[in-house]
């Protein structure tokens, strides 16, 4: 896990590397600011020698100095480096994310994925920062002022071994102890996400049905358990002030007889003594910090293991880079395909289909039926559990993956369109496309009479996630934008369930007229928007039910006949 994370520092090591040399530095000088007190007071002031003093005075100015730029250098160059450590981790998990399948989306979840990238990653970066920094000067200054303990005292530094056992046995029970509440309220935090994602994508259905009060209750329950995560695991820590203070002072206790007891019999001298009880209060301060950063790191490690978790999980989908990379035609073809998310219960069973290059294919079905998962597996956006797609006569796990979702567009009925102006929006499909493209684009789309009504036209403002447009509106303009990728492919999932009827018929007329050379895959709840389509498949229960035409179905299938009389309200079937 560390290994994983550490290999992230990359352009940063040199300000990781030099951190804990400014820190032996600043601690070294720390160190020896007590021993040059001590022999001012032994040797100046005793002898009452004002020039010893005022250049050992002089010597302890200069070594304050020194401590304190060894100090703010070691805290810029930390800074740096955990800065950039982030930096590089929160890149490499958005490069990773982005080359997750759905499937591996679906196994991790939004809400898990976003606090991985944000709260997760900022507790590592402050860790690190201990780490280059605390956990290099907290060890040094405990052995520096030990050394310096014994050098001074000799015998006083037994007390310490007395007193150090009691403290690390405390600082473990501790971190144990803290780790099991932090690690459930990192958890808590994937929840809490969750929550405000969906009362926030959703808000309109919340307020529609006057749920304020029950999804208020979901975010106060939420935000209770890493509450209660966090009293847990802080009120342990509380404990280490207290204790770190009672051995502090009990060490203070045992040094003042013990130390009076060597000078009286000429053993210590007084100024040896007075920098033992700084050098206790450094050994104690670098005990409680080490305590500190181990409590930090415990709360980080959780972290650590998710951030690893998402960096170490390669991809489930092989996008075949060195695959097939040009595509023959827009025919599709499934081969006893059998598909189930997750590799849970299948909601597709041994499909069998054949589609024509230029075909304009319909598909219906109840919800539920497999239509939106049966169309997800020709652009990849899933694998087969069993079973074969083949795309211009090769599998699609043949063809490079980029290159297979360029010729394969897929217009979902909520679409998206990002901040920006409509020109921007529609340039997603093809960065290249000029003027006259995105123009003959949205007139396919039937998007160009109400853009060019607008103000300013195709440079007009998108808010974010347009909601400055209407449903149909939006729809349309994914539809312009899937155009402008000119694939061999167009899937479009119920994209039209927002637009009028005689939009929905100027749309198709424009697919079929326009662009022959294109495959058209329409998945309709509407039998008028698939009616004039070359060939109509009925899903039911992720099975193909049946296969034909128009007018095939109608003489041959009675549920597509029922729900044609209950669609034109029990209208001719000649009509």
């Amino acid at each position: 896990m560390l290994k994983t994370l550490l290999s992230r520092v990359r352009e940063y090591k040199k300000y990781a590397f030099i951190t804990p040399l400014f820190m032996v530095g600043e601690v070294a000088m720390e160190v020896l600011i007590p021993t040059l007190m001590a022999v001012i007071v032994d040797r100046g002031v005793t002898a009452q020698d004002m020039g010893y003093v005022l250049r050992v005075g002089i010597m302890i100015v200069v070594a304050a100095a020194l401590s304190l730029s060894f100090g703010m250098a070691g805290a810029w160059s930390a800074s740096k480096a955990s800065a950039g450590f982030a930096t590089n981790i929160r890149n490499d998990l958005y490069s990773r994310i982005m080359d997750f399948s759905f499937a591996d989306v679906d196994k991790f979840s939004t809400s898990s994925l976003i606090t991985r990238m944000t709260t997760d990653v900022q507790n590592v970066q402050q860790s690190f920062q201990m780490m280059i920094r605390i956990c290099v000067r907290s060890p040094i200054m405990f052995i520096f002022a030990i050394i310096m303990v014994y050098h001074n005292g000799g015998i006083l530094s037994l007390v310490f071994a007395v007193a150090i056992p009691v403290v690390a046995v405390c600082i473990f029970l501790i971190f144990r102890r803290t780790y099991t509440a932090f690690s459930n309220a990192f958890r808590g935090y994937d929840v809490f996400n969750r929550v405000v994602q969906e009362n926030l994508n959703g808000i309109r259905t919340v307020k529609a049905y006057v749920r304020e009060e029950e999804q208020l209750g979901k975010f106060e329950e939420a935000t209770e358990t890493i509450r209660s995560n966090f009293k847990r695991g802080q009120t342990i820590m509380a404990l280490m002030g207290p204790l770190m203070m009672t051995v502090t002072y009990c060490c203070m206790i045992a040094i003042s007889y013990f130390g009076a007891r060597l000078i009286n019999i000429g053993h210590m001298e007084t100024g040896e003594l007075m920098s033992i009880y700084t050098y206790t209060g450094q050994i104690l301060s670098s005990l409680v910090m080490t305590g500190m950063v181990i409590v930090m790191l415990s709360i980080a490690h959780a972290s650590m293991v998710r951030i690893a978790e998402v960096l170490r999980t390669e991809p489930s989908m092989d996008t075949n880079p060195g695959g097939l990379k040009e595509i023959p035609d827009g025919s599709v073809k499934f081969e006893h395909v059998s598909f189930g998310y997750g590799g849970k219960s299948r909601v597709l069973s041994d499909v069998n289909l054949d589609i024509k290059s230029g075909q304009m294919i319909g598909i219906i079905g109840n919800t539920g039926s497999g239509k939106t998962s049966l169309i997800s597996l020709i652009a990849r956006l899933y694998d087969t559990t069993e079973g074969r797609v083949s795309v211009g006569g090769h599998d699609v796990r043949e063809y490079n993956l980029e290159s297979l979702r360029n010729e394969v567009s897929v217009v979902l009925q909520k679409n998206t369109l990002f901040s920006g102006t409509v020109a921007e929006n529609l340039r997603w499909g093809n960065p290249d496309a000029s003027d006259e493209e995105i123009k003959a684009a949205c007139d396919v789309a039937s998007a160009s009479p109400f853009v060019e009504a607008m103000k300013d036209g195709y440079q007009s403002h998108v808010d974010q996630g347009g909601t400055n447009f209407s449903g149909g509106q939006r729809q349309r303009l994914c539809i312009a934008r899937a155009l402008l990728k000119k694939p061999k492919i167009l899937i479009m999932d119920d994209s039209t369930s927002a637009v009028d009827t005689a939009t929905d018929a100027s749309i198709r007329r424009a697919l079929r007229e326009d662009v022959k050379d294109l495959t058209k895959i329409i998945i309709s709840q509407r039998l008028s928007s698939v009616m004039d389509a070359d060939q109509i498949i009925i899903m039911n229960n992720g099975s193909v039910e049946d296969v034909g035409t128009h007018s095939e179905l109608l003489e041959r299938n009675a549920d597509y006949r029922d729900l044609y009389q209950t669609q034109t309200r029990g209208g001719s079937l000649d009509a």
